[in-house]
């Protein structure tokens, strides 16, 4: 029997390998000689860098960049064996990085991003892998490119403030002191929106209130994103390095206070659904295609897992192979019946008693629960 394994984490548990190995050992127990393949799991959001590392073979680098609000940051991504760099942009840009006080996106900025793909540049990288979720920003990524050597000036050829606010008074991208050839590496976003960069549906009127913006902020950081749009789109900048056409309308340009549209406009990237690029990182597919059953599941399965979630992302890849899908859940919510349709076959539970939540997350009974309920499972396909 071949067993293709895809598990997300169990948030506060079970790391992604640790579930897959997990299943993999209750397998085992009723089919010896089974092919198990583990292979990490996430949607570019947290948990990412460490899903890809543990499950690639990738190492941890850290490094001090420049935070949100301007303080230092400890940041961490990964990089993989074939040069290929994994990167949150909340661990330099994050909301979690920043306290009440210091939510204000006219002045939080993504300059740290910038930073961390320099040093991941120095350390080899040439193939960029980013989840962009999670931002305390609203500066276009203005920020990002900052970092990486443009520079964004005023009328008066000044450099412009960081932060969204600076954007107003933007007049001349200049880009003579590029740290690094853009077209010798390649960024692939993950992003799981698709809201534009400006606008009702734009990154200041959806998302700038999480991010501390009042009403006036919001029409404030509205306009400044507007001038930025214009004005790269008049740069030659914009025409030699990036997207052809109006960057600010495509999809996902508004994803973590336009960082998307840096992303898109500067740096010629793909902006991808964030499950949809950690499957074709990890080669799932060519597991999948030759697999007699399919595992996956996560800490929650319910009703919103069939709204992008990476389990559903792994069950629509098996039934292109017409393959069965069994999920695993640490708990099961309200709507999980709709992941049936989604393309899981059947989803299990695995807590086995009444026990209190740190009971529950605790990483060797969670890992005992998980190893049991698939072994119950794979009792029943053995007849």
């Amino acid at each position: 029997m071949k067993v293709a394994i895809a598990i997300d984490s169990f948030k506060g548990s079970l790391s992604s390998v640790a579930a897959g190995n997990a299943a993999a050992e209750g397998v085992r127990r009723v089919f010896p000689d089974a092919e198990c393949v583990v292979r990490p799991l996430a949607d570019g959001g947290e948990g990412t860098v460490d899903a890809l590392v543990a499950g690639l073979g990738g190492e941890l680098k850290r490094v001090t960049v420049t935070g949100p609000a301007g303080k230092p940051a400890n940041a961490k991504y990964g990089l993989l064996s074939d040069g290929t760099a994994v990167m949150e942009m909340a661990e330099a840009a994050g909301i979690t990085l920043v306290s009440s006080e210091e939510k204000n996106p006219l002045y939080t900025t993504t300059y740290g991003v910038g930073e961390m793909i320099c040093d991941a540049i120095k350390n080899g990288a040439k193939t960029f892998v980013i989840g962009i979720g999670g931002s305390a920003t609203n500066d276009g990524g203005a920020g990002l490119l900052q970092a990486l050597g443009f520079r964004l000036q005023d009328a008066e050829g000044r450099d412009i403030t960081r932060g969204g606010a600076g954007l107003a008074k933007l007049a001349k991208i200049e880009a003579s002191n590029l740290k690094f050839q853009i077209s010798d590496f390649k960024f692939q976003i993950a992003c799981d929106v698709t809201n534009p960069l400006c606008g009702p549906s734009g990154a200041s009127a959806v998302f700038g209130p999480q991010k501390g913006a009042t009403p006036e902020m919001v029409k404030e950081l509205d306009a400044a994103l507007g001038n930025f749009s214009r004005v790269a789109s008049a740069s030659i900048v914009s025409g030699m390095f990036g997207a052809s056409g109006d960057a600010s309308l495509y999809p996902g340009a508004g994803a973590a206070g336009g960082l998307g549209f840096a992303f898109k406009a500067f740096l010629n990237a793909e902006l991808v659904p964030g499950v949809d690029l950690i499957l074709s990182e990890t080669r799932l597919e060519d597991f999948v295609r030759d697999a007699d059953v399919v595992i996956t599941g996560e800490g929650r399965l319910d009703g919103q897992t069939v709204m992008g979630k990476a389990p559903i992302g792994v069950a629509k890849l098996a039934k292109k192979y017409d393959k069965r899908v069994l999920a695993f859940s640490g708990i099961l919510g309200d709507g999980v019946e709709a992941v049936n349709a989604a393309g899981i076959d059947a989803y299990f539970p695995i807590l086995r008693r009444l026990v209190t939540v740190e009971e529950a997350l605790d990483v060797q009974n969670a890992s005992a629960n998980l190893a049991s309920t698939v072994e119950q499972v794979f009792r029943l396909l053995s007849f």
